[in-house]
C-alpha cells in the first residue's frame, strides 16, 4: 500500500512539471536580440577605426624628420626616457639629459643613432628608436598669380609644387612660365624658373618650403595702350607684357563695320626722353606673309591710329570676312 501511494505521488509530480514546461514553452520570449543603439555602438566604433585606419599616412622608413614633426621616442630599459617630442623651428629636439640633439633633415634611425650617442655619456649601452608620430603643418603663404591666393597648412615635407598646387595652380599663363621667388622665414629669398621646373620637369627645382615661407608667382605685367580710328571700340585697350599691335586692334573690336585699312597703321610711341616718334606700320602685309618683325611689341602709353578705307575692297567688307573679324576669332 506504501508503495502504491509512492509511486501515485511520483506520476502527479512529473505530470506537473510536464505542464510546467509546456507552458514556458508556449509562453516563454525568445532570447533578447542586440539593441540598435548597441549595433550602432558597434558600427561607428568600426567606422571610426577604419577612418582610423585609412587617415594614418605610412611613412618611409627613408621619411626625413622636418621641424614640426612630432617623433615618438622609445629608450628601452628606461621608462622615463620614452616620450614624444616636437621638432623645434631650428630643427633641433630639446631631450632630457642631453639637451639639444640636432635631428631635422635625418632619417628616424640616423636620429635615433645621434641620440644614442649623446645618452651613452648618461645610459649604458643605450637602445633608443624614434619613429615619425605626427608630420608636422606648416603654414606657408602663397601669393601673386594663383587662382587662390592664402595661407595653406602643408606637410611639413612639402616643397614649392605642393604650394603652387593647394592655391589652385597658376591662374594666367601668357606664354613661358614665370620665375617664383620663394621666401623662408628668415628672409632668404630663391628664384626659381618655373619654366625649367613645369615644362621641362627639372625635378631639382622643386625647393622644400617651411613654416612661414612666403611663394610669390608673378603675373603678366598689364598695362594700357589707346586705340583709335576705325575701329569698333575705340579708346584705352588693356594688354599684357610682350602683347604686340595685332593684339591691341583685335581687342579694339570687330572689324565687320568698321572698314578699317590695316595697310596704314600709324604707332605713336614716346621715348624715355619724351620724343614722339610714329611709324607707319602694313599690319595686313605682314599678317599675310608672318612678318613677325612688322607685328611689333607695344609698349605703356603706345597710342595707335587706324585709318579708315578710303575704297574698302570685298575682302574687308565682305560680312564676317574682315581681317580684323577673323583676328578677333584668333586672339581672345
Amino acid at each position: 500500500m506504501a508503495r502504491t501511494l509512492a509511486a501515485l505521488a511520483f506520476l502527479i509530480f512529473c505530470a506537473s512539471a510536464a505542464r510546467t514546461v509546456l507552458a514556458d514553452g508556449l509562453t516563454g520570449t525568445p532570447s533578447p536580440s542586440p539593441s540598435p543603439a548597441g549595433a550602432t555602438t558597434a558600427s561607428a566604433a568600426a567606422a571610426n577605426a577604419s577612418a582610423s585606419r585609412w587617415s594614418t599616412v605610412p611613412l618611409s622608413s627613408r621619411t626625413l624628420i622636418h621641424s614640426g614633426d612630432q617623433l615618438s621616442v622609445q629608450v628601452f630599459g628606461d621608462q622615463t626616457l620614452t616620450q614624444n617630442v616636437i621638432v623645434l623651428p631650428d630643427g633641433t629636439i630639446d631631450y632630457p639629459l642631453v639637451g639639444r640633439v640636432k635631428v631635422a633633415g635625418k632619417t628616424p634611425a640616423q636620429a635615433a643613432a645621434a641620440l644614442a650617442a649623446r645618452l651613452h655619456e648618461y645610459v649604458r649601452h643605450p637602445v633608443v628608436n624614434i619613429s615619425i608620430a605626427q608630420l608636422g603643418q606648416p603654414n606657408v603663404l602663397v601669393l601673386g598669380d594663383v587662382k587662390n591666393p592664402g595661407k595653406y597648412a602643408l606637410r611639413s615635407d612639402a616643397r614649392l609644387t605642393d604650394a603652387i598646387a593647394a592655391a589652385g595652380g597658376i591662374a594666367d599663363v601668357n606664354g613661358p612660365f614665370p620665375d617664383a621667388r620663394v621666401a623662408d622665414s628668415n628672409g632668404n629669398v630663391q628664384t626659381v624658373s618655373l619654366q625649367n621646373l613645369l615644362q621641362r620637369g627639372n625635378t631639382q627645382l622643386d625647393v622644400p618650403v617651411s613654416e612661414g615661407s612666403v611663394v610669390y608667382v608673378p603675373g603678366p605685367i598689364q598695362f594700357t595702350v589707346d586705340v583709335a580710328g576705325a575701329v569698333d571700340h575705340p579708346g584705352d585697350v588693356q594688354v599684357n607684357e610682350g602683347d604686340h599691335l595685332s593684339v591691341a586692334i583685335a581687342k579694339a573690336g570687330d572689324s565687320q563695320n568698321a572698314e578699317s585699312d590695316l595697310n596704314h597703321i600709324r604707332l605713336i610711341r614716346t621715348g624715355p626722353d619724351g620724343k614722339q616718334t610714329t611709324q607707319e606700320i602694313n599690319l595686313y602685309q605682314a599678317l599675310k606673309e608672318n612678318d613677325q618683325s612688322a607685328d611689333v611689341a607695344l609698349q605703356k602709353g603706345d597710342v595707335i591710329y587706324v585709318p579708315q578705307a578710303k575704297r574698302p575692297s570685298d575682302f574687308f567688307t565682305g560680312a564676317g570676312t574682315g581681317l580684323l573679324y577673323i583676328l578677333t576669332r584668333l586672339i581672345p
